[in-house]
């Protein structure tokens, strides 16, 4: 299906594992993810108990990975780097242990295995800079001689886009709904608030009568302290990781230096209208523009480059991409 947005022609492709209604609440559940079966089923005219059943089927699939919830641990105090790492005299074994390390490690937050330019990204949650320290001393003086390249940069900012490419009907309303983490005063905070947050990162859907009793304190309680840290933007949404290879779609990282910085934000205002943009990150250190995107193969990756190329004549100096292969770990709340 081929639709006009924003004076741009994009494609959407069928997904053939999946009809409209399962996309439809798979779009709901990336909205807010804690909201009511009934909820979804009012907006999308269909009974409560099929949307039960298929939100469990699309779980039993492995089509749902998880629902997480979003949360902005720079206010809190903390800071992410990411480390890009190529690998060298290694096999199977050693690779899969080494990514069983990072993903146990309580720093983490995001692992992935990736084919292209790197083999492996981690992402990590610190205090300051002494804990990063410490922490990849720990690691080189396990793994040290299996690393070959080694990539460092600071997150600032991270945009998350809605799911648009589950729909047919892509509006700009859509686009212009998203969570940014990073960026904004660090707000108070207790060991009860931390506990929230980590039983929320763990499970969205989870009921607050469950987190009150875990907690040995009321369910009006956890209301209120849940109400305050959205109004404080810590908890920032609801979604959903979906397992994008079973519904045919690659992840792929888009990085771009530019020959004129000043024209970054025309750039970055023209593609987050394409539907299959799911995060710009904002970043010390790596490429002038970041972009994620879910797209069918590696044609479709390189329509868009080109279509930013011809958008934006003379704009580009050079671009990479490489694609994200599996994500072992999504944890948006530090367990530190």
């Amino acid at each position: 299906m081929v639709k006009n947005i924003n004076n741009y022609t994009y494609t959407f492709y069928n997904m053939e594992n999946i009809d409209k209604i399962d996309r439809k609440i798979l779009y709901q559940l990336d909205l807010n993810s804690r909201q009511s079966f009934s909820q979804i089923s009012r907006k999308l005219g269909q009974p409560k108990t099929k949307i039960s059943y298929r939100i469990k089927q699309l779980q039993k699939k492995g089509i749902i990975k998880n629902f997480y919830t979003v949360i902005d641990s720079f206010k809190l105090g903390y800071i992410s780097f990411r480390i890009y790492l190529t690998f060298e005299n290694i096999n199977q074994r050693i690779q899969n242990e080494i990514i069983q390390y990072f993903v146990d490690d309580i720093y983490t937050w995001w692992v992935g295995k990736t084919e292209g330019r790197f083999d492996i990204v981690i992402v990590l949650w610190v205090k300051n800079i002494n804990d990063f320290y410490a922490f990849w001393e720990k690691t080189l003086s396990k793994y040290r001689k299996y690393f070959d390249k080694q990539i460092f940069s600071v997150y600032t900012q991270l945009h998350h886009y809605r799911y648009s490419f589950l729909l047919d009907d892509l509006n700009k309303v859509d686009r212009n709904k998203f969570e940014i983490t990073g960026g904004g005063k660090f707000v108070n905070y207790d060991d009860i608030d931390m506990k929230i947050l980590r039983f929320l990162a763990d499970n969205s859907r989870i009921e607050t009568i469950k987190i009150a009793k875990k907690l040995g304190i009321t369910s009006k309680t956890i209301q209120k302290r849940i109400k305050r840290l959205k109004n404080l933007n810590v908890i920032l949404g609801y979604r959903i990781q979906i397992d994008y290879s079973k519904l045919d779609y690659v992840y792929y990282k888009l990085d771009i230096d530019l020959n004129d910085y000043s024209k970054k934000n025309s750039l970055i205002s023209y593609i987050k209208y394409n539907p299959h943009l799911i995060f710009i990150d904002k970043t010390t250190g790596m490429a002038d523009v970041e972009l994620e995107f879910y797209v069918k193969n590696l044609q479709h990756i390189l329509e868009i480059i080109n279509d930013i190329i011809d958008s934006f004549p003379n704009l580009v100096k050079k671009y990479h991409y490489f694609y994200i292969k599996k994500i072992y770990k999504v944890q948006y709340m530090p367990l530190h």
